[in-house]
């Protein structure tokens, strides 16, 4: 059957409207169906508990479930690649953590670009590191260990839960800007033991793992990573006030592979800037040490950026190379 021309030009031009009609038909509708949450560090870790608080809101607030997946491995290298190479329809969602954007300068050719492949979505929190040390070694101030550290080269030692974590970048960006010396000690099971025997002299504790330490004594904490000071440790003072300009954290975010549509990007932004404005989301945040930190999407890729080149700074300055 042969169509009259003007009968066939409109169909033809309503074929070409359809493709433009599902990304808004989509966020409209989102979630439609369950939603992978995917974590690059094995259950119970921070990243993983960060997302199942946030899965749980999540689920509620838009009646689908908010499926938790974790794939561990390669320094969260392997989720990344995986949700850059998914489908970009906002069913596939990533938990970014500070040490992606340490990856993206430490490793060399992956399949994906971290800044280039993932859109940046919401940023949930900031997560300080308190400088802790060991009470045998002779210091109690941030000046007078600084002192030691340039005049004993060779005698301090650093751990870490291994080469480029945020904890090892943290002592890394301080000796870039105090010229203090020491020795890394990467370890792939708990450093604790060693710390507080005295092994290692020091180590940016999470704030949570060393509190409880520094409370009772085993532990002295010299200060926190962080711009201001940390309300979990009142009297440790930022290193910034003795060493200007200096910043370190850890935080967590959500990201969507490349080409999610911004109506997406958008309604999960409002729903998890929503969640950290919640008294009982915000508190339980706060009990994991993360501080809650709202961030238009535009705004997290902009604070993602200027990450990726802090740590590429201090990452060729210690000429860090990978495991």
């Amino acid at each position: 059957m042969r169509l009259p021309r003007r009968q066939f030009v409109h169909l033809v031009a309503a074929a070409a409207i359809i493709p433009a009609l599902p990304p808004m038909a989509m966020a409209v509708n989102y979630p439609a169906r369950p939603v992978r949450i995917i974590v690059g560090f094995p259950p119970g870790t921070s990243p993983d508990i960060i997302a199942r608080l946030l899965g749980d809101w999540l689920s509620e607030r838009l009646g689908q479930q908010f499926i938790i997946d974790n794939r561990s491995g390669a320094a969260s290298n392997i989720a990344t690649e995986f949700v850059a190479a998914s489908a970009p329809d906002g069913y596939t969602l990533f938990i970014p953590v500070s040490t992606n954007a340490i990856n993206a300068t430490l490793y060399k050719n992956q399949n994906f670009d971290f800044v280039r492949d993932l859109a940046p979505v919401a940023s949930i929190g900031r997560a300080t590191f308190v400088l802790a040390v060991t009470p045998s070694l002779p210091v109690k101030t941030l000046p007078e260990f600084i002192a030691y550290g340039k005049a004993n080269p060779g005698r301090l030692y650093m751990g870490s839960q291994g080469i480029g974590t945020t904890p090892h970048v943290c002592g890394e960006l301080l000796r870039m800007m105090t010229g203090i010396e020491f020795v890394h000690v990467p370890y792939r099971g708990s450093l604790i033991p060693d710390l507080l025997a005295g092994q290692v002299q020091f180590y940016f504790s999470p704030i949570p793992q060393a509190v409880g330490y520094i409370g009772d004594g085993r532990l002295r904490a010299l200060g926190v990573t962080g711009a201001k000071r940390s309300t979990a440790l009142p009297d440790a003072p930022a290193i910034g006030e003795f060493v200007p300009g200096y910043e370190a954290n850890g935080w967590f975010g959500i990201e969507a592979p490349r080409g999610t549509p911004a109506e997406i990007v958008g309604k999960l932004n409002n729903e998890i800037g929503a969640g950290l404005e919640d008294s009982k989301f915000k508190a339980r945040l706060l009990a994991l040490g993360v501080e809650p930190r709202a961030m238009t999407a535009p705004e997290f890729k902009d604070f993602i950026i200027a990450e990726v080149d802090k740590w590429a700074k201090v990452i060729a300055f210690a000429g860090i190379k990978p495991e």
